[in-house]
C-alpha cells in the first residue's frame, strides 16, 4: 500500500528512435504503479530469512523478459538461481540488454545487442541477488529489475498491490518488500500448518 501521493508520471521523449515513437503504447515513467485504492504495484516481495539450510531445485519453466514498445516487460520480476531467463526483442530496432549485478558478487555482468526483431537469447544467474538492474544503453528510459533467489518463495505485487506466495512451509520468517524508489521494508511472520498468513507493507511518501 502507498500512503501519500505518488509523483505524477513523467513524459519520456523517444524522438531519438522513430520506431519507439511508432511502437510505444506507454510513454511515461514506470517508477510508481498505483491502483485506485492505493495499492502499490511492482514491489518485489520475498522470504529473506527463515528457510535455514533447505535447498530447492531451480524451477524448470522459463522466465521471459521482452523488449516491446521500447520498454522492458515485465518491469520487475523474480527468478531462481539456475532458472532459465529468455530475453527477446519484439521491436524492429536495436536494443541491448545490459545487466549490472553487484560487482563484488558472483553473478556476471552481461551486455548483449539484439538488432533484429524476433531475436532472443538465454541466461542464468549463479547466486542470489536482490535486485539485479537491467538497462538498455541505446534507450536510456528502458530499465527493469530482477530479484534472484535460491528458493521459490517470492512474488511481485500487481497494480492493486496484491501478491501471493504459495506453499510456504510452516515456520517463522522474515519477509522483505523492495520498491525501486521507496527502498525496503521487512516484517516478521509466522505461518501455521495449513494456515494462510496475511502481510501488508505500507510505503509512505511525505
Amino acid at each position: 500500500t502507498l500512503e501519500g501521493t505518488a509523483p505524477a508520471p513523467e513524459n519520456i521523449r523517444m524522438n531519438s528512435d522513430p520506431t519507439c515513437v511508432e511502437r510505444a503504447t506507454n510513454t511515461t515513467t514506470e517508477y510508481y504503479a498505483v491502483g485506485d485504492s492505493g495499492g502499490l504495484g511492482n514491489v518485489f516481495i520475498y522470504v529473506k530469512e527463515g528457510l535455514g539450510a533447505q535447498t530447492f531445485p531451480a524451477a524448470t519453466d522459463t522466465v521471459t523478459l521482452d523488449q516491446s514498445g521500447c520498454r522492458y516487460m515485465p518491469h520487475v520480476f523474480g527468478i531462481q538461481v539456475g532458472q532459465t531467463l529468455e530475453i527477446s526483442n519484439s521491436d524492429p530496432t536495436l536494443h541491448n540488454i545490459h545487466a549490472s549485478p553487484n560487482p563484488d558478487g558472483e553473478n556476471e555482468e552481461f551486455n548483449t545487442g539484439q538488432p533484429i526483431e524476433g531475436m532472443r537469447f538465454e541466461r542464468t544467474f549463479t547466486a542470489p541477488e536482490v535486485m539485479v538492474p537491467f538497462q538498455c544503453d541505446v534507450h536510456s528510459w528502458m530499465n527493469a529489475y530482477a530479484g534472484v533467489l535460491d528458493h521459490p518463495y517470492f512474488a511481485v505485487t500487481s497494480d492493486d498491490g496484491k501478491f501471493d506466495i504459495s506453499s510456504l512451509p510452516p515456520g517463522d520468517y522474515v519477509v522483505e518488500a523492495w520498491h525501486e524508489e521507496l527502498g525496503t521494508q521487512t516484517q516478521n511472520i509466522t505461518v501455521g500448518e495449513g494456515a494462510t498468513a496475511e502481510l501488508n507493507f505500507t510505503f509512505t511518501i511525505s
